[in-house]
């Protein structure tokens, strides 16, 4: 399975059972899965088609379609340069593409939560509204993950993620027992641009403020603590947003009444910072994507996506409940990692006082507000 109940806990919030979210509603509405299992299909095609339209020369993405033996189903996306070392290919390849290695996934999956992660679940949530069932307990699952490598050091590598998640009662799977959204969005760059951090932080902002006020400074400071990698002092980037557990429940992020709280309410965020991903990133690859560079910028990029990949295989809790979730589909949640990464022992790149390199890193060590 690809990530999907990735970034964070899961909390699960008890709804009164008149406000239960049914999935035997009217025909004139469809179930919320359906809705979400919709708008995430056509959100990939959207993204992969602006990816494509921006660099018509390279190859296309590669569309993977995959059946989940124990429920459900997914589409993959990959983008993968061909090599251009001669020494591992010998045949040269005139265009240089301006992704290195990117993939936009979607995941629609259901099954049985084992009874392992519902005793987890109970000690996490006390008061999570699960009831005893030895055969476990049915939910479903449907996000969009995309993270994208481009090859220019001056370009930044962003990560993108939706999702949204179900329990039903056993008994009766009509009955949404617990639910929740979460996501987000995080540009990481190697050479910073100020007023690319602005644009991506301000598309952001105004896609949040469209349903209230508090949400866009409040997932922009989880987003800086989320993507925090403690044993190297830094955030793994400039952040964006990451929200998760958002429902008709009480958030202890979010105090403020005037927040969505019904869950056409609260999809209707979703799908507006979902949209504002292509206009908040493509201007920003079109900007940098044919800047000149030099190798030791290069070799900065490459070392900057080691911790990339510290951070995602070390701390991300949704890499890890990835893959050790029965059935995972490793291919497509390693599909975050880039295909050229370093490491240096005491490399001292970046300590460098009035260097690009340490104007990056100061950021890092201190998050700031871009708008």
């Amino acid at each position: 399975m690809q990530k999907i109940g990735n970034h964070g806990h899961h909390h699960y919030h008890q709804i009164h059972p008149t406000t239960l979210l049914s999935t035997t509603m009217s025909t004139s509405t469809p179930p919320m899965r359906d809705q979400v299992a919709s708008y995430i299909t056509e959100l990939q095609d959207r993204i992969v088609r602006a990816f494509e339209a921006l660099d018509p020369i390279s190859p296309p993405f590669k569309r993977d379609a995959w059946q989940r033996s124990q429920g459900g189903s997914g589409q993959s996306c990959v983008f993968s340069s061909a090599p251009t070392d001669p020494t591992v290919t010998s045949t040269p390849n005139p265009h240089v593409s301006v992704l290195e290695k990117a993939g936009v996934n979607i995941s629609i999956v259901h099954g049985t939560l084992p009874l392992a992660a519902i005793k987890q679940m109970r000690a996490d949530h006390s008061s999570m509204p699960l009831p005893d069932s030895p055969t476990g307990l049915p939910f479903f699952a449907a996000g969009l993950s995309l993270v994208v490598h481009p090859r220019n050091p001056h370009a930044p590598t962003v990560h993108s993620n939706y999702r949204y998640f179900e329990i039903t009662d056993p008994e009766n799977e009509g009955e949404v027992l617990a639910w929740w959204f979460g996501g987000g969005s995080d540009l990481t760059p190697s050479y910073l641009y100020d007023e690319d951090a602005v644009h991506f932080h301000g598309t952001l902002k105004a896609a949040c403020d469209k349903h209230g006020e508090e949400l866009y400074p409040k997932f922009k400071k989880w987003c800086d603590e989320y993507f925090f990698i403690p044993h190297r002092g830094e955030t793994r980037g400039v952040g964006g947003l990451f929200f998760d557990d958002v429902n008709s429940g009480a958030h202890l992020r979010l105090a403020s009444p005037s927040r969505p709280t019904t869950p056409e309410g609260i999809f209707a965020f979703v799908k507006s910072v979902g949209d504002a991903f292509v206009p908040s990133y493509i201007p920003i690859l079109e900007r940098r994507h044919s800047a000149e560079y030099t190798p030791e910028q290069r070799r900065w990029q490459l070392l900057r996506r080691g911790r990339y990949v510290e951070f995602n295989l070390v701390y991300d809790r949704g890499t890890k409940f990835g893959l050790v979730t029965p059935g995972a589909r490793v291919e497509s949640i390693l599909m975050s990692l880039p295909e050229t990464a370093r490491w240096e022992y005491m490399c001292e790149v970046g300590t460098e006082e009035g260097s690009e390199e340490a104007r990056l890193m100061s950021v890092l060590k201190e998050p700031r507000e871009w708008v």
